[in-house]
């Protein structure tokens, strides 16, 4: 079950990836709603790169819940990580002028709660003694 959880949790994270890199604005306009008049190619440039990471992160996460399946409860946990220091970021350390958050500070508010969920049931059902 916690490889299946993966194997959407990667789909989820290539697919706005693939936004970040191949949308002319990288979403940071037309998603998040970010005001691209000053420093608007750097916005983009930067969006870019942050999908270029999403798309290996999640193609590393597709590959091993599909094929590699010993190594779900470690990528599990780094997906937490990430995603907890994406939060921390977003609501705690620095916050967005105005209060406007992007769809993904959300996201990441739900998903959290179900890669732990995931990682206990991987835990659970991983084999003793490898």
């Amino acid at each position: 079950m916690a490889a299946y959880f993966l194997t959407l949790f990667s789909v989820l994270t290539i697919v706005p990836g693939c936004i970040h890199v191949l949308a002319p604005d990288g979403g940071a306009g037309s998603i998040a709603g970010l005001d691209l008049s000053q420093n608007g190619r750097l916005i983009i440039a930067l969006f870019a790169w942050a999908g270029a990471t999403q798309i290996a992160f999640g193609l590393a996460m597709l590959i091993i819940s599909l094929r590699y399946r010993t190594l779900v409860p470690i990528t599990l946990a780094l997906a937490i990580v990430e995603r907890t220091l994406h939060a921390l970021d977003a609501w705690v350390f620095r916050s967005v002028p105005g209060g406007h958050h992007p769809p993904e500070h959300y996201g990441v508010l739900v998903v959290l709660p179900l890669l732990l969920a995931a990682l206990g049931v991987s835990l659970r059902s991983s084999p003793r003694g490898r």
